[in-house]
């Protein structure tokens, strides 16, 4: 069995500051750890269910912060970014029999998470699909879905994991956190290793070929920026327009085309 992890820090179970999320920030080495560890928990479920590749995609910011040494033998890992259309599951292909996404965090827009975000935490208020809030769990699960490759576990904050649920049937989901206000709230991280190697070993001891579902198309995509400057340049994207001063949209024909236009309008 080949299995693929897309990993973020922001849905880990003590992520609470945006500056500790960045290389320099006073916590960002024990949330490199703390993430490092859910990959780690999230490789030992799945290599107990029969997973014997593992690729992880270190998706968080600069994609260097799993530490490499501390993972199993039996995992591959991809770091930093080419930027091109899979972003944050760069690397997944029709030859996997699941994905997981550790350590995720809800969209921009919503407050379940006090690092909430889409993609770029300082361009975009947020980015909408189909007329609703997007998160990445629902972008880059439905990219893998454009592969043939299921969804099959997610971890991170209790809002993203109640609103994604019924996104992938079989979804597996271990809530770790919780936004309130400003503040973050998150369960042990003992605990939050052990539910996370339980819950991934769970998603794949099920009949994996069932949960492959195809993912939405002729899909209509929003994004709302943060400045109106940024969002004059990006509306010369082909086939995008300017809806208003900061707002720009485009109808995609598939998802391949909706990661293309999310990896040059917001990630660049």
């Amino acid at each position: 069995m080949k299995v693929f992890i897309s990993a973020d820090i922001e849905g880990i179970a003590i992520a609470a500051r945006k500056e500790d999320c960045s290389i320099g920030g006073y916590e960002y080495e024990r949330y490199r750890q703390e993430m490092t560890r859910e990959v780690v928990a999230a490789c030992e479920g799945a290599h107990e269910a029969g997973a014997d590749l593992i690729v992880v995609r270190d998706a968080h910011g600069p994609a260097i912060s799993i530490y490499p040494e501390e993972l199993p033998e039996y995992v591959e890992l991809i770091r930093n970014w080419s930027t091109e259309p899979r972003l944050m599951v760069e690397g997944v292909d029709e030859s996997f029999d699941a994905a997981m996404f550790v350590g995720y965090h809800n969209a921009a827009g919503t407050g379940s998470n006090v690092l909430s975000h889409t993609i770029s935490m300082s361009r975009v208020n947020y980015v909408k699909i189909n007329g609703k809030l997007a998160s990445e769990f629902l972008i880059y699960s439905y990219m893998c879905a454009y592969y043939g490759v299921p969804s099959v576990l997610l971890t991170g904050d209790k809002g993203l994991c109640e609103e994604s649920q019924s996104l992938h049937p079989g979804l597996v989901t271990v809530p770790v956190c919780e936004g309130i206000g400003g503040r973050s709230r998150g369960v042990s991280p003992k605990l939050a290793w052990k539910q996370i190697r339980e819950g991934a070993k769970k998603a794949l001891s099920q009949d994996l070929k069932k949960l492959v579902i195809e993912p939405p198309k002729n899909v209509e995509v929003e994004i709302g920026y943060k400045e109106h400057a940024l969002a004059y340049t990006k509306s010369f994207y082909p086939g995008a327009k300017l809806v208003d001063p900061k707002t720009i949209s485009l109808q995609a024909a598939d998802w391949y085309e909706v990661g293309r236009f999310l990896s040059m309008v917001v990630a660049q």
